[in-house]
This record gives C-alpha cells, structure tokens and sequence, in this order.
C-alpha cells in the first residue's frame, strides 16, 4: 500500500534531445523498487512523453527505449499509435492520466518522461483541448503558404505554441493554426485536471557543446549498418514518403535520401544540425516554467527526489 503522502505524487524527467532522460529515470524507477525504498511506495512505472515513441514502428529513429534497456521497469505510452493515423495531444493527455491513476492506484510512483514539452504540459497544467474537426478547404489554403509564411502566422497568433513546435513540419503547423483560427484562442488555456497531483519537475541540464557530441554520438549509433535507413524502408512500405517526411528530424531526412533529393553526406549532416536546433527550441521552452528543478547529474536529481518524497 502507498502511504498518504505519497499516493498522489508525480515525478517528471525532462529535458532536451539527446540529454539522458531515459537512462537516468529507468536508474530512478530501479532505485524505488518494491521493498528496496524507505517511502512505504510499491516501486515506480515510467510514461513516455514523445510525440514520435507514441507510433508502432518508429524506433530507431525515435530512439525508442529497448526491452534491454528498461531493466524490467514498466514503460507507459508506447506504441499505441498506428503511424497511418494522427496521434492528437488530446490522445495523449488522456492516456498519460489514466496511466497516472492506473499506476498510483497500484501504491508506485508514476514517472513522466520526454521532451515533448506540449505533452509534459498537458497534464502538468491540464491544458484543455478544443474539439476541433479538421477543416479540409482551411488546411488546403493553409498549406499554400508554406511552412515559413505558416510558421510566421502561428508566432503571430499563438507565440507560446509557436516556440515549442517543429519549425519545418507542416502537419503540426496547419493542426495549431486550425485549432486557433477555428477557435479563436491559442491551444494553451489552463484547466483543472492536475489538481489532484503533487508534482516535481526535473530538467536534465547540458551545455551546447555536451548536446552536440552526445547528438553525434547517437546519430552514428542509428546510423550503424543502415539500421535506420532501413527502419524507413520498411515504414515506407505502409507510408508514404509524405507521411514519412511529417514525423520530422530523422524520418524526415531518411526519407529524402531514400527518395534522392538529398545525399547521404547531406542527409547526415542535416539530422545534425536539425537536432541541435530542435535541442535549443525544446530549452526554450522548458525554460520557461520556473518550477522545473534543472539538474547536472543522477546523484542530484535523487536528493530532489527523496526530498519530495520525505515531504
């Protein structure tokens, strides 16, 4: 059994691409193990907050947490999406707080992790979502004006949205100006869902440069006997190379190679660079909640944790 003061808490772990986040709440989850914690909790479960890990297939690419790699803790949030289909925020946020309340009812600690600062906020400040229905003739017209007149558009009508979202996805544009055109206020309006919680919120700190190398490092890994090159192959197969290009950063630039706009060499190089910018527009973001505990290491974020947890 949970005790009273621990039954309503929630931990969350974010931060930019390429930052650790996985790896350090898996660590995290392992350390409040069943009978291996002073908390009187019943061990801890980790929900992923990643706009591309929610769809089947997209592993390589997304960087997909492994079997392997979550050292037996329960991971919430994957796979549940088909790719053929769009996965909304709405989805997402009622997914994560029925996964909340599934793993509290068990006495665990629900743990939040990703880089998706819109899925992160939607249960951290139960945004309310407006019911929209895709306006074809809207997005149509909407599409006409590129990604860069439609990105300058969101910053002028939503400039909270705007900070946080992928530039160059034009799926993504046209949903967030659909919803604020047809509902004339920003997707952002706060609610009441997650005043039952008590929430801690750490965010994994790195430097540029530390980003850049661990970036590198990774993209090599993916990279590694064309595991992800041939990822996107196979999702070609079900997807269209459109479709493909819309999940972003690494499917986006696969698939570019894959269709020959671009060299390997180019390929390779814009993934980088992409992901360095995305890593700066994800700190944006973040960095603008003043509750988030920003942390340089494991050994911190477990004091902040047990501390929560004491309180």
């Amino acid at each position: 059994m949970s005790t009273a003061s621990t039954k309503n808490k929630l931990v969350v772990i974010l931060g930019p691409t390429a930052s650790g986040k996985s790896d350090l709440a898996v660590k995290l989850a392992l350390r409040l193990r069943s009978g291996r914690n002073k908390f009187g909790i019943e061990g801890a479960e980790i929900i992923s907050a990643d706009s591309r890990q929610v769809y089947k297939g997209l592993d390589i690419g997304s960087g997909k947490i492994t079997k392997k790699e979550m050292q037996g803790i329960s991971h919430w949030l994957l796979d549940v999406a088909n790719p053929k289909r769009r996965f909304t925020l709405a989805q997402y946020q009622k997914l994560a707080l029925k996964a909340i309340k599934n793993i509290q009812k068990r006495g665990k600690l629900p743990i939040i992790v990703g880089g998706t600062g819109f899925y992160i906020q939607s249960v951290v400040d139960g945004i309310v979502i407006p019911e929209v229905k895709p306006d074809w003739k809207l997005r149509k017209k909407l599409e006409k004006l590129g990604v860069g007149g439609m990105f300058k558009k969101l910053k002028k009508l939503d400039p909270k949205r705007a900070k946080n979202i992928d530039a160059k996805n034009p799926r993504r544009l046209v949903r967030a100006l659909e919803i604020v055109l047809k509902t004339g206020k920003p997707v952002q309006k706060s609610g009441r869902l997650t005043s039952q919680f008590s929430i801690l919120q750490i965010g994994i700190k790195k430097s540029p440069g530390e980003l850049k190398k661990n970036i590198h490092k990774r993209l090599a890994k993916r990279l590694k006997k064309n595991a992800m090159i041939n990822e996107v192959k196979k999702l070609h197969r079900a997807l269209s190379w459109k479709r493909l290009e819309e999940f972003g950063l690494e499917y986006r630039f696969v698939a570019q190679y894959l269709q020959n706009k671009i060299s390997k060499e180019q390929m390779i190089e814009k993934i980088q660079k992409e992901s360095e910018h995305f890593a700066k527009r994800q700190m944006t973001w973040f960095q603008r909640d003043k509750r988030i505990i920003w942390i340089s290491g494991s050994h911190k974020a477990k004091q902040r944790i047990d501390i929560f947890l004491n309180k």
